[in-house]
């Protein structure tokens, strides 16, 4: 993350926060871990949804992380572009989906086309 106007996460960083709040961060490590272990969707699977969902909220250093883990657990590269489409698509979709409030709104002023 080059010229970024995100600080670069750094191992003194990490220690730092991890210093800062120990029994938060072990609580945080153990959540992520359960989260991401095999269950109903396997490692692969969750990989792919976290890539996904990271495009969505924009987090880049979840959008770094999982597509690194989601390339080991065996995720392709075509897997990750379509799953990313399909994250540009559901928050595309939101908006057009929300349209029903201001169309409501309008409505209910009786607004005419």
């Amino acid at each position: 993350m080059s010229d970024s106007v995100y600080h670069p996460m750094t191992p003194e960083l990490a220690k730092l926060r991890r210093e800062l709040a120990p029994e938060i961060h072990e609580a945080w490590d153990n959540f992520s871990k359960t989260v991401f272990s095999a269950g109903a969707l396997d490692e692969k699977t969750k990989q792919l949804i976290a890539v996904a969902v990271a495009h969505v909220t924009q987090c880049p250093y979840c959008i770094k992380g999982h597509t690194k883990v989601a390339h080991r657990k065996g995720v392709t590269d075509n897997e990750i572009m379509e799953a990313i489409w399909v994250a540009a698509e559901m928050r595309a979709g939101g908006a057009y989906a929300h349209s029903a409030i201001s169309l409501g709104e309008l409505s209910e002023h009786e607004h005419t086309v």
